[in-house]
């Protein structure tokens, strides 16, 4: 396959690719061009961050791309970017990248292919998902996707074919659900203070993302604030990240306490009179219940606790306390607990204690996927959903695919997927079931890929997709507050297709293209989802890039009342009947130990605690240079990032006898792996980070580091808590 993958280069040299009308050429080039001959495209990125940066692309008169850089134009990505999507190039035009349909010639796994047809790979496909329904029912087939595009056309049209074929369903847990469901079951809404007030506030605090590696958007505005009105910037994370050596106050909690720490600073607010009575006496539903329950939550207890000092915790909280306008940016890092919808809760509630929001540049901001109002229910096909078909959790995938009664909702196997924009064989928890049940003879697998990814590698049929600037979409930001065109900008290879284009030509062969929402292009379907709702059309956007969805003031800060039917914040949840943006439904319900959580902001002990048999916390947070399994195949990436490593505290490697450099074995009772030893105090003892998302095959015995985390929910609503693992560590003495 590899000799097929450089006539990619071939191909565009022989061509004369033709910009299309698509393309939105709104500014002239720059002085900073390199080439007289170049223009500029306009686009969003499409991967899996908060920030959905709006891009300017260089564009060469061959049909190739140079540069990309963040547009300065753009008021919250303002003109910066993340390395890794600067360098765009290198991923687009990589020699490996996926050229033509593939067919397993031999063992699964083996990487014995077949070039077929484009007909063929399609015709294959259908006629395998109607065998698996003939046999066991439409429940049998499990369309599988994630966030591997970010743009609404490209990523979701997948569910109409589902819908319109009575598949199985996707309960979308892995990533969002217990940061959503704890923000939203405080305020009601999934939305908060426009993000870019974190450029005019006094104190920003920058809790559970490390956003220098992450989304590098809000360390530009938290900069700017620092800069210009002198403003502190804290850090609340599990290691000394390099957020962390930006901070002017640096916290390091222990994994799992951060409700602790809230609680302890919401504490000292009412015990100092930094809490605004006021302002909870109209806009917060029981501040005398939580100052009552806070009465033991002591800067002693959470010393304990969280691994802080209490002068730590001391100084935090009179820092927040006399800062009116302190903006909490809180992430998705310190949810991906056990207790991490009630982690989110309590650090909004810091916010609310304060009467923060009521400052330009104060309150609690986690996403803003409520304030854009699109509707997406024709691209889902939404009219054709039928709510007795059985929902499947993603992060369950391996219990799914070896038949875990629970996880199949006590019904039939799953024996065919199509899957998109997503690598479960490499970032799916509970790897060993995970490649299991992709083991089994009787399930047939097709992926649509960019890269022989290591899911790729276990189908049946493998079929070459276009990256995101090879076709047209729609993105809304969820960490900022515009929607953005991603016009299509350059011709992609000519034997590689649109995830809507599969989509559509199995609808064919499928015999649902008649259905409600097929047979449009991308574009013709973006109009229909701006039109529907209330937006301005496709020229408009081609024009403009972007749309302002940010809603005023008072609605933003929460002046008008909260969200929730009382208009208040609750301090108090309903952890079970509570709505939220991704509530599993009603055949599902409730997940996880929900029992166990608290009336009250609290700190609750349903993480995985050390023990004597597994005596250190392990975190599998992100690296720099990857966005989850993406840009692990590019070189840069690579070189940047080393090797698959394990971060251990010295004191902890003296008294293993492990030194810098060792192989190390690290394990628990899903299983264990061998990995590379990295020695450093930027962890605190007791504490195991290893960065990622490295493939599986780039460790040393070539199982990942999800081998070690569970898919066991997140209460009340689900979601993987892949932060969440005790484990052992020991020297490797093999």
């Amino acid at each position: 396959m590899n000799s097929r993958h450089g006539e990619f280069f071939w191909l565009l040299a022989i061509q004369a690719l033709e910009y299309t009308n698509a393309m939105n050429i709104a500014t002239p080039i720059d002085a900073k061009s390199p080439k007289p001959d170049t223009r500029l495209g306009h686009t969003a990125c499409p991967h899996d961050c908060p920030s959905t940066c709006a891009l300017e692309v260089e564009l060469f008169e061959d049909g190739r791309i140079g540069r990309v850089r963040g547009a300065n134009d753009h008021s919250y990505t303002a003109g910066v970017i993340c390395a890794k999507v600067a360098r765009y190039a290198e991923r687009l035009y990589h020699p490996d990248r996926l050229m033509y349909p593939l067919r397993r010639s031999g063992a699964k796994g083996a990487g014995q292919w077949q070039q077929i047809s484009w007909d063929d790979a399609l015709d294959e496909i259908a006629e395998a998902f109607v065998k698996a329904e003939a046999k066991d029912g439409s429940e049998a087939i499990w369309p599988y996707f994630y966030a591997g595009t970010m743009g609404w056309v490209q990523r979701d049209s997948i569910d109409r074919l589902r819908h319109a074929k009575r598949y199985s369903g996707f309960f979308s847990s892995i990533c969002t659900n217990p940061a959503w469901t704890g923000f939203t079951m405080a305020t009601g809404t999934l939305r908060g203070p426009d993000p870019r007030e974190m450029g005019r506030t006094d104190c920003v605090v920058i809790w559970g993302t490390n956003a220098v590696s992450t989304q590098v958007n809000v360390m530009t505005h938290a900069i700017k604030a620092r800069k210009e009105r002198g403003a502190k910037i804290v850090v609340i994370d599990i290691y000394d990240n390099p957020t962390m050596k930006q901070a002017d106050m640096a916290l390091i909690v222990g994994p799992g306490t951060d409700a602790a720490l809230a609680c302890a600073v919401m504490h000292v607010a009412f015990r100092d009179g930094y809490a605004d009575r006021n302002y909870m006496a109209r806009y917060a539903d029981d501040p005398a219940g939580l100052e009552a329950h806070l009465k033991t939550r002591t800067p002693q207890w959470a010393a304990e606790i969280t691994g802080l000092s209490v002068e730590e915790i001391e100084a935090f909280a009179r820092l927040v306390g006399t800062t009116k306008k302190t903006f909490f940016r809180l992430g998705y890092g310190f949810t991906r607990q056990r207790n991490g919808a009630v982690a989110m809760h309590a650090a909004a509630s810091v916010a609310t204690v304060l009467g923060s929001w009521q400052y330009e540049g104060g309150g609690a901001f986690h996403s803003n996927s409520d304030i854009f109002r699109m509707n997406n229910a024709e691209l889902t096909g939404r009219s054709m959903k039928d709510a007795d078909i059985r929902m499947l959790d993603q992060s369950q995938i391996g219990r799914v695919l070896t038949g875990d009664p629970v996880a199949l909702r006590h019904r039939g196997p799953v024996t065919a997927m199509l899957i998109q924009n997503t690598n479960p064989a490499n970032i799916a928890p509970e790897q060993r079931l995970v490649r299991r049940g992709f083991a089994r003879d009787d399930l047939f697998v097709a992926v649509h890929e960019q890269f022989m990814t290591e899911t790729a590698e276990i189908a049946d049929i493998v079929i070459p997709a276009t990256m995101f600037v090879e076709h047209d979409d729609i993105y809304r930001a969820g960490g900022q507050n515009h929607i953005l065109l991603g016009p299509k900008l350059v011709e992609p290879p000519p034997s590689v297709r649109t995830n809507l284009f599969v989509i559509e030509e199995l609808a064919k062969r499928l015999e649902v293209a008649d259905r409600p929402g097929f047979g449009f292009s991308a574009r013709e379907m973006v109009d229909r989802i701006l039109k529907s709702s209330d937006l301005p059309d496709y020229d408009h956007f081609l024009e403009h890039k972007w749309f302002d969805r940010q809603p005023a003031f008072e609605e933003a800060h929460f002046l008008n009342g909260f969200a929730h039917p009382d208009g208040k914040f609750h301090f108090r949840p309903d952890w079970i009947n509570q709505p939220a943006p991704n509530k599993p439904p009603a055949a599902i319900g409730a997940l996880g130990p929900h029992a166990e959580l608290p009336v009250f902001p609290d700190q609750v002990d349903v993480i995985e605690v050390a023990d004597p048999e597994h005596p250190f916390r392990l975190a599998t947070s992100p690296a720099r240079n990857f966005l989850n399994s993406s840009f692990s195949e590019t070189k840069t990436s690579r070189q940047k990032e080393g090797r698959p490593e394990v971060m251990i505290n010295p004191a902890d490697a003296e008294a293993s006898g492990i030194s810098h450099g060792d192989l190390v074995r690290i394990g628990n009772s899903r299983g264990d792996l061998r990995i590379h030893a990295r020695i450093t105090t930027e962890v605190k003892s007791g504490v195991l980070i290893a960065e990622g998302l490295w493939p599986n095959k780039a460790h040393v015995d070539g199982e990942g580091i999800n081998v070690l985390t569970g898919a066991d929910p997140v209460a009340p609503y689900g979601g993987a808590a892949v932060h969440d693992n005790k484990v052992w560590l020991r020297r490797d003495t093999a």
